[in-house]
């Protein structure tokens, strides 16, 4: 014979089944799409997210490539490099070709390598890849996007 007492689950437990059961049966949010709040943050900051993330991907490319003529012409002039832990102003693209290996190190490469657009980090002062190595924004009264800095 069978115990009553043994028989029944205690309230508590059942309780807990039961909330657990209701939790299940409630639709859970959509987890957000990180592109799309990247998009929207640039929306907001700088109007146009498709120009930004297309500058993204050309300097990645021409970077990747080891293109320094492409990727001179992304450059805002003059700009400040450190090179040899010496700032140095960069005048313009031939400058910037003659001392390409000299800025764009392995440190910078790699930043930009293992960034992806959806975790960029951008403010009012523009868009930032990895930690700080480079910045872009968009320049000028054209509002050209250009790489503003590149730090090692």
């Amino acid at each position: 014979m069978i115990d009553n007492k043994e028989a029944t689950m205690p309230k508590p437990f059942l309780g807990i089944v039961a909330a657990t059961l209701v939790s299940l049966a409630v639709p859970l949010p959509a987890l957000a799409n990180p592109v799309t709040e990247m998009n929207d943050t640039l929306d907001t900051l700088f109007g146009d997210h498709a120009r930004y993330h297309a500058f993204f991907d050309t300097m990645k490319k021409s970077v990747a490539a080891g293109d320094k003529a492409a990727v001179a012409a992304m450059i805002e002039y003059p700009f400040q490099a450190r090179i040899g832990g010496k700032s140095l102003k960069i005048r313009d693209a031939a400058h910037f070709i003659a001392d390409y290996d000299q800025i764009i190190t392995a440190k910078v490469k790699h930043a930009l390598q293992t960034q992806t657009y959806e975790t960029l980090f951008a403010n009012w002062q523009g868009v930032m890849v990895g930690d700080g190595e480079i910045w872009f924004s968009g320049v000028g009264e054209a509002d050209v996007i250009k790489i503003t800095a590149i730090n090692d």
